[in-house]
């Protein structure tokens, strides 16, 4: 459930209706709901309420401090972040079995380790980062967009920065609070290990969801907005299909298609089956549709191949670290 800002219609009636869907759907779904806030309307109260119905709450941040949300004010004008920051740390001091984690937008302008430090701060349980909407015909801010994906990878050098900062901090652990999920790196490294793939952003899995919008309009997801007005309309809705009608609609379709539905420079790019073409609506380009490498090409290839070396090099000292084969273990191990 999301806006907008979803809390503006109270936890109260978010909670009838994570209830009401549970009763209407099959016996063998489960409805996990989940709620996106920029957190100034979180109370005890409130988070208590959707606890009760186990929706758990995600929150919306363009940063771990005040200077990095300095575009989140009120309609007078005021700071909205000392509210949004009591908000997160009410979630994580009190209620961390209902913190979902933070959802920040990648701006290449702020320090990349200081920013994610920033976050660390707030105790989120997990962390998605985001790379802004753009495409084609309306690149992102600081990309210089070609035909051929080329341009800068400032987008790719701030995440990989961050990159390494969470892999020190993780490889460091030993047996404390992990500091943090972060989605982009888990899912970068799973397919880079041949595992599957949970996100739109990497890989080539079919992409499974839909939005319901409040007037029971059935869309592709809304990020298709980025692209032109309508792009995201099926012309369907909850009350005359289902959603196995929606599954059928040619749009949504196409993301169903992995490979197949690439350009042909994709689908020849070593990196296909883990970059996947990058995010759906990045790849648009007006007149030639989405069958484009993704206008963040130059960043998914630093950030992928990076990735790819990290990997590299930790699998290296895990061998040179490892016992040699037949070396007896000294008495008593029981290894």
């Amino acid at each position: 459930m999301h806006g907008g800002e979803p809390l503006i219609a109270g936890a109260h009636t978010l909670a009838r209706f994570a209830a009401d869907v549970r009763r209407r759907v099959p016996d063998s779904c489960v409805v996990h709901p989940t709620v996106q806030t920029n957190a100034t309307l979180l109370t005890e109260r409130r988070i208590a309420v959707l606890a009760r119905q186990g929706i758990r709450v995600g929150i919306s941040l363009d940063g771990g401090r005040a200077g990095h949300n300095a575009q989140r004010v009120d309609h007078a004008g005021r700071p909205s972040w000392p509210a949004a920051a009591r908000g997160a740390r009410l979630l994580a001091d009190r209620f961390p079995e209902s913190y979902a984690g933070i959802l920040t937008v990648v701006d290449p302008t702020t320090d990349p380790v200081e920013l994610y430090e920033s976050l660390l701060e707030l105790h989120p349980p997990a962390l998605d980062l985001l790379l802004p909407h753009g495409n084609w015909s309306a690149p992102p801010p600081h990309v210089a967009a070609t035909l051929t994906g080329g341009g800068t990878a400032l987008y790719g050098d701030w995440i990989c920065a961050v990159f390494d900062r969470w892999w020190q901090g993780s490889r460091q652990e030993t047996g404390a609070r992990k500091e943090t999920r972060v989605r982009l790196f888990e899912e970068c490294i799973a397919l880079l290990l041949g595992l599957p793939s949970g996100t739109e952003s990497l890989g080539l899995a079919p992409f499974d969801a839909v939005v319901v919008e409040t007037d029971g309009s059935i869309e592709q997801v809304d990020s298709l907005k980025s692209v032109a007005a309508g792009a995201s309309r099926t012309g369907l809705d909850v009350f005359r299909h289902s959603f196995d009608d929606a599954l059928h609609h040619p749009g949504v379709a196409a993301r169903q298609a992995g490979a197949a539905a690439l350009g042909a420079r994709c689908r020849a790019c070593p990196l296909v089956s883990v970059c996947g073409g990058g995010h759906y609506a990045h790849r648009y380009r007006a007149g030639h549709g989405f069958a484009n490498p993704s206008v963040y090409c130059s960043d998914l290839q630093k950030f992928i191949r990076h990735v790819a070396g990290r990997l590299s090099e930790a699998a290296d000292t895990a061998r040179a670290a490892a016992v040699p084969v037949g070396t007896p273990f000294p008495r008593g191990d029981s290894r």
